[in-house]
């Protein structure tokens, strides 16, 4: 049977305290709706509770809700029962809540999302590579506290419970001070970390999904080696006597950064296969002037829209190649090249390899 996870945006005047009676009387007549409650989260400062329940669909949990209380969830997504313990630590109640009448659990499911990629532009890995990561994250969790919860073919997905250890962590692995036997970038050409924040369930589809993706287009997009939003670094600053790690390496983006930066990649997933994509065609969506398009993007991502866009449309394409997604040609053409012959001098002047050599080297 799936498993769920809810969110419900209580009032003010609600406590631990009631939360845990609501949860009570969810599990007194859950088995009427063919529910199994296995636990839940309550956040006191920003009175959101997140509920972890067994069920046969979306409706049958918002049925248990409002015959049981009345306080039917404000959104549900289908979750993996392994990822919500990688990230939030458990999927039972906590041993010191166990055993109690009321069951009380005031635990938040606010967590800091780390993501750290590991940049190559060579065409073969070698085993010490592979061994310096497994390194690195195990003391993200023996020093930090970090749980990993998903490593990708150049990416760590961290997630941590404090923001202090988080942004630490952070300038510790980009100082290349963690794991025995490192250099700097652990083998790599370049390495990149993205720290958000947020809460699990935020009206997408995957738990976390806006915190990741912040992270994840703040590697993307900045040339900074550790790119932070604004709310990690208030909260850092709340933890630390209002005081924050000033550092040439780290990029604090503002909330209008953000906003910007998601719209303007936003735009270009959607619009990158294109060939005809023009610059007018992005101050048309972002709604700004020709000068402030420029200046916002080469302010954030070192480089014009122009060039932004050609890099999306190269790191797509490298990805395509590793996928063996049709021949050189059709890559070509699937990632907005006019030609196969400028696509192939682009990749060649930004990877250092044609498209071929790095297609027939990755297919070894």
């Amino acid at each position: 049977m799936p498993i769920f996870m809810d969110r419900h945006d209580v009032s003010e005047s609600v406590t631990a305290e009631i939360v845990a009676q609501l949860h009570q009387q969810d599990l007194k007549i859950q088995h009427k709706f063919g529910c199994r409650g296995l636990t839940y989260w309550f956040d006191e400062s920003r009175k959101m509770a997140f509920c972890l329940i067994e069920a046969p669909s979306e409706n049958s949990i918002k049925e248990m809700h409002k015959n049981a209380h009345g306080e039917v969830p404000h959104q549900v997504i289908e979750v993996d029962a392994g990822i919500v313990e990688s990230f939030l630590g458990r999927i039972q109640d906590p041993e010191k809540a166990k055993n109690t009448d009321l069951n009380i659990i005031n635990d938040p499911a606010f967590r800091t999302i780390m993501v750290i990629e590991f940049v190559r532009h060579s065409v073969k890995g070698n085993g010490a590579q592979v061994l310096n990561i497994a390194d690195l994250m195990n003391e993200i969790k023996s020093g930090f506290e970090g749980s990993v919860v998903k490593q990708y073919r150049n990416q760590l997905l961290v997630s941590f419970k404090s923001v202090s250890k988080a942004v630490t962590c952070a300038l510790e692995i980009s100082a290349g001070t963690l794991g025995s036997g490192m250099d700097k970038n652990y083998g790599f050409d370049r390495l990149k970390i993205g720290i958000t924040s947020g809460v699990p369930v935020t009206g997408k589809d995957s738990i976390f999904e806006d915190a990741i993706k912040l992270a994840e287009r703040m590697l993307f997009a900045t040339e900074a080696d550790i790119s932070i939003s604004t709310e990690v670094k208030e909260l850092y600053r709340s933890e630390n006597f209002n005081q924050f790690v000033e550092t040439d390496q780290v990029l604090v983006l503002t909330p209008d950064d953000e906003l910007f930066l998601t719209r303007l990649v936003d735009f270009i997933e959607e619009k990158w296969q294109n060939a005809d994509l023009r610059v007018e065609d992005f101050q048309q969506y972002l709604g700004v002037s020709k000068s402030q398009l420029y200046r916002k993007t080469i302010h954030l991502t070192g480089k014009s829209p122009s060039a932004f866009l050609m890099s999306y449309r190269l790191n797509m394409a490298l990805k395509m190649l590793e996928e063996q997604k049709g021949n050189i040609s059709e890559i070509a053409f699937g990632a907005g090249f006019n030609s196969p012959s400028y696509f192939s001098k682009c990749f060649r002047r930004k990877y250092g390899i044609m498209p071929s050599g790095y297609l027939g080297a990755y297919a070894e």
